[in-house]
């Protein structure tokens, strides 16, 4: 029995308002005009740290949320239903994430301290071409599998035809329209959707050792691939119910989107909390224990330096204390307007994080945080690059909202 659903006509029901595009190219070109200003001032170091940290954070937050899709759809969790969609619709976001990669080589002079470091035979992994050789392919296998995984889906989502611009065409191939068709689509989607899970913790883990413990040459925890690709699954939750929570909000029940769905995404955001905090505290007791001065002043100047200290018990608290506190009562759960709040507050705060872990090392001897102005308008134009990325990834594919849904205005 075809079991494909009822095709969708892009442009009708589904298509964003054009105030959204209009706010993600306000967005993006305020962050633009602040990134350029930054670039051209005295501290050009500044506005490549803020770049750097946004790129890992909206792409990790993207990348995660495409996990939740692949990974639910791997072990057959049948209690997603329209979140599975929704966290397709991320994928939009993997070509400026590539293009923001690519941008990172001019500024590699600001970026990489150990560029003029005695690396003691590091120099053989710890160079610019090779770096950036094998971190693009790393990005084109994930972003390559995660498409092919979502053409997967969207060919089971087309019905008979994929009426509408040449990429839903291209996606969309030779549509299935046989039982023999559907089945070997659904085999191709569940190797692709297994591929992807395997490509997100290979690829994140080496993104976390090449982009963010390298700035600290002479540090090491093997550890930390682990943390990275478990951060970002953690803010793509976040992300994935903040986008479920709009349409929500925007739909009504004609989105389909019910209490049970927020409140079992909130009970694996809630764990992904705890895991998350799992990992920070095994890797610190590890480097406690070992009291290795290569390792301990890593973290001694993060934890308990000025001005890092703060910073370092403001993340501890906005991304695990609250956040825990708060998940732990059910009701939260199920509230669409609470959960955008909390996991927004949990954003922001992986956002310093990110400042955390990058900013000793960007910024020697710093007196105050390196965090101003040009580094939240940067954070603002990638908030509107992942709007852009969104508008258009659910007006090209509106299947990925769930049936009867409308693009959030």
């Amino acid at each position: 029995m075809n079991t494909t659903m009822p095709p969708v006509q892009p442009g009708r029901n589904a298509a964003p308002q054009r105030s959204l595009f209009t706010l993600g190219a306000v967005l993006a070109a305020a962050g633009l005009a602040a990134f350029l200003a930054g670039l051209l001032g005295p501290h050009p170091q500044r506005a490549w740290q803020a770049f750097l940290i946004n790129f890992l954070l909206w792409s990790a937050m993207a990348q995660g949320a495409v996990l939740f899709s692949a990974v639910t759809h791997t072990v057959k969790a049948r209690w997603t239903g329209p979140l599975s969609g929704l966290a397709g619709a991320f994928a939009g976001f993997f070509p400026v994430s590539l293009a923001c990669f690519l941008i990172l080589l001019i500024g590699k002079n600001h970026l990489f301290p150990w560029l003029h470091e005695d690396l003691h035979g590091k120099e053989i992994w710890l160079n610019i071409p090779f770096l950036f050789t094998r971190d693009g392919i790393g990005f084109l296998i994930l972003y390559g599998t995660g498409w092919a995984y979502l053409s997967q889906d969207l060919k089971l989502k087309f019905g008979t035809s994929a009426a509408g611009g040449g990429l839903r065409r291209m996606l969309a191939g030779r549509i299935p329209q046989s039982d023999t068709d559907i089945q070997r689509v659904q085999r191709r989607k569940n190797l692709w959707g297994g591929l992807y899970c395997f490509a997100f913790a290979l690829v994140l883990s080496l993104i976390g050792f090449d982009l963010v413990m390298s700035m600290d040459p002479h540090w090491v925890s093997t550890l930390f691939g682990a943390y990275h690709f478990v951060k970002a699954f953690y803010v793509g939750l976040g992300a994935l119910i903040i986008l479920a929570a709009i349409v929500h909000l925007r739909r009504g029940r004609s989105a389909g989107i019910a209490a049970a769905h927020f409140h079992d995404v909130g009970k694996l955001f809630f764990a992904f909390c705890l895991l998350w905090a799992d990992f920070f505290y095994v890797q610190l007791t590890v480097i406690w224990y070992g009291n290795i001065p290569e390792e301990t002043s890593y973290v001694i100047l993060r934890t308990v330096t000025p001005p890092w200290d703060a910073l370092a018990w403001v993340v501890f608290i906005v991304c695990f204390i609250i956040p825990f506190v708060v998940l732990i009562n059910r009701r939260i759960k199920t509230m669409p307007g609470a959960m955008i709040a909390l996991c927004s507050i949990v954003i922001l705060g992986i956002w310093l994080e990110h400042l955390l872990l990058l900013g000793p090392a960007l910024n020697h001897a710093a007196a105050e945080l390196p965090l101003g102005v040009t580094d939240g308008l940067v954070f603002v134009g990638f908030l509107g690059l992942m709007v852009l990325a969104l508008a258009y990834t659910l007006k090209t594919f509106p299947e990925f909202l769930p049936p009867g849904g409308e693009a959030p205005r």
